[in-house]
């Protein structure tokens, strides 16, 4: 991990007097493992929108692998190599795994906007797509409808959606959000390894610190929209003001 591949300078969203990511400064090397923790409302989801451009800084710059991203729409950055999934699940429950592994893929290949593009021009696509499912667990319900599936299977198929296009970075907002412990473990693991066998980089806002301190390279900790630490989980694990500002306890 010797490569910086996401780095923000001053990062700032202002809503009205609200400061909601307060010059965040932060430095994510390629092929690591980073969360980002921190009590409701310390700014996490919104400096994820300013990273994908689903919102636009008041202040500060985003590289991605060393171009300025400050301000691209969320396509032209999801092109370039990053990739995100939401804390709400958002598939398509009207079609098969298959079908919105499908359209992931398919909406980031440059064919897509060729006016001769033909049905057979797209088996790459449906080969990724068959991949993808293989890799996430669920080729054996290809064909089965999204509605049918379990709130874990559900996560699974998401994350299958935002690596699709092979992304160079992905972003996982609260992946574990409203699992059992089993579910959580499974997702966790599933998580694990495609970043080892797809070798992206990984940035993830989660609420479970077991999982937070078992998986992570590093871990920035934000309140009221600032960052108050950063580091490897065993140092976040004894820093007084994370403790003292929201932790309590809960890390010791």
């Amino acid at each position: 991990m010797s490569d910086t591949v996401l780095e923000t300078q001053h990062l700032t969203k202002r809503f009205g007097q609200l400061i909601a990511v307060d010059h965040i400064s932060m430095e994510v090397e390629e092929g690591e493992i980073r969360s980002i923790i921190g009590p409701n409302g310390a700014g996490k989801s919104t400096l994820f929108n300013l990273l994908t451009g689903l919102m636009t800084p008041n202040e500060g710059t985003v590289w991605f692998k060393g171009e300025d991203v400050t301000g691209l729409r969320p396509h032209e950055i999801a092109r370039r190599g990053i990739a995100r999934s939401f804390q709400i699940t958002d598939v398509f429950d009207g079609l098969s795994a298959f079908e919105n592994v499908r359209l992931a893929a398919q909406v980031g290949d440059r064919r897509r906007d060729s006016m001769t593009s033909l049905e057979t021009d797209l088996t790459a696509v449906a080969q990724t797509a068959t991949q993808v499912l293989e890799d996430i667990g669920l080729e054996d319900r290809a064909d089965q409808n999204a509605a049918d599936f379990a709130y874990g299977d559900r996560r699974k198929l998401e994350i299958g959606l935002a690596i699709a296009n092979d992304p160079d970075l992905l972003l996982l907002d609260e992946p574990t959000a409203g699992m059992g412990r089993e579910d959580t473990i499974n997702t966790i693991r599933l998580i694990q390894s495609l970043a080892d066998d797809r070798g992206f980089t990984l940035m993830l806002i989660e609420h479970d610190l077991e999982v937070v301190m078992n998986i992570s390279d590093r871990v920035t900790v934000l309140q009221d929209g600032q960052k108050i630490a950063e580091g490897p989980p065993e140092a976040i694990q004894s820093d007084e003001e994370v403790i003292e500002a929201y932790i309590g306890g809960a890390l010791s």
